[in-house]
């Protein structure tokens, strides 16, 4: 840190629990659930974030000399690429070809987790800047000798922030949807093209004529049970689509009883028994729609339950948006329309360094012209459409 301001000290924890949740939510806030201490406790705990899945904690703790925590970044050591959503293989392996070592590398990160939000946490009021929190993960990087770091689905405000202090910058594309103060499902549906409106309208007769029942449970309503199922689903989906099972089971059973009433699961139920289900998380102003799995052919099911029903919540609860997490171009026709997400890069090699930031430079117009494209396809009335 620059020597003519005040004292600080910058840590590094291989343990979450070694700050106080206190501590570090009074940094992180409580707007986003995936930076809370419960959220990364959780992941820690279980064994999803650790040796096990190559996440190892690297927590950065910027304190003053008082010891208080003004700034905080949950930051992992990687030796891999895979669980960030955020793909940077080909610099890896350009950098390999030319003899460097782009492994291991720190990652600011929610782990398995594609949702925006803060990755630079400051406590307000602190005095601490962006690029001042920034430096001391350089710094941190350059002792430990690795290649880099990354701030992945940081915010907008941060991006622009780590831009101007020299990192790199990468836009990315997912499909949110806004809630333009509706005040129910067909309000939502009124403000639809007429096409548009009748295709949702069958979706959702044709999903709730399968004979299920539709449950949303929250907070203590979840049991052990429901959580049994649903990583039976969870596990599912992962085979079928030849991932790797990040989550353990334990993860999901820690989640419920560290963040509570934050967590929603969407439940399919046929004779009493579950058949499908999709986990969300509730933040300040936001639902996170985040896995999902189903055991059996229900027609429409998964649109019913990760995205009406996620609809259906957000209204429900005043919620501004509802984010229902990477990629769907299938997600424009249901009302989620494609918005621009954020990552920072500072990588320590000047030629891979330079290389990247001409790679980005050309990839960021056409980020932004896919989305204008895309935007085009939008099921939302316009000007002199009758509806």
């Amino acid at each position: 840190m620059p020597d003519d301001g005040p004292l600080l000290t910058l840590t590094l924890h291989p343990k979450i629990a070694e700050i106080s949740p206190h501590e570090w939510d009074a940094c992180a806030g409580d707007e986003n659930p995936f930076v809370s201490h419960a959220f990364l406790s959780a992941m820690e705990d279980s064994g999803s974030a650790g040796p096990r899945t190559g996440w190892l904690p690297q927590h950065a703790a910027l304190r003053d000399g008082d010891g208080v925590l003004l700034a905080a970044a949950p930051m992992y050591a990687k030796s891999h690429s895979y669980g960030e959503y955020v793909f940077d293989h080909g610099w890896a392996n350009a950098f390999d070809r030319a003899g460097g070592d782009y492994y291991p590398k720190l990652q600011v990160a929610s782990p398995f987790s594609p949702v925006p939000g803060p990755r630079l946490l400051i406590r307000p009021g602190s005095g601490i800047a962006v690029d001042g929190l920034a430096a001391a993960l350089i710094q941190a990087c350059r002792q430990l000798k690795l290649s880099s770091v990354h701030a992945t689905f940081c915010s907008e405000a941060e991006w622009h922030a780590l831009g101007e202090a020299g990192w790199l910058q990468r836009l990315g594309m997912q499909f949110h949807w806004e809630n333009a103060g509706y005040t129910c499902f067909e309000d939502f549906l009124g403000a639809m093209a007429s096409r548009k409106r009748k295709v949702l309208r069958r979706e959702r007769r044709d999903a709730n004529a399968c004979g299920l029942d539709f449950r949303t449970l929250r907070g203590a309503e979840i049991e052990e049970r429901h959580w049994n199922a649903f990583y039976r689903f969870y596990r599912a989906t992962v085979d079928r689509k030849w991932g790797s099972a990040y989550l353990t089971r334990s993860f999901f059973s820690l989640l419920s009883q560290r963040l509570g009433d934050r967590v929603v699961l969407m439940f399919a139920e046929a004779d009493g028994k579950p058949v499908a289900g999709a986990l969300n998380l509730v933040g300040a102003d936001t639902l996170y729609g985040r896995n999902w799995g189903c055991e059996g052919d229900f027609p429409f099911l998964h649109f019913e339950l990760c995205y009406y029903r996620a609809i259906d919540f957000a209204i429900a609860h005043g919620l501004k948006r509802v984010e229902a997490g990477a990629q769907g171009q299938h997600k424009i026709q249901r009302g989620y329309l494609p918005a621009r997400t954020y990552s920072a890069h500072w990588i320590d090699n000047s030629g891979l360094s330079r290389a990247v930031d001409r790679f980005l430079a050309d990839e960021r117009p056409s980020i932004d012209a896919d989305i204008a494209a895309l935007s085009e396809m939008s099921p939302f009335r316009r000007g002199g459409d009758p509806g």
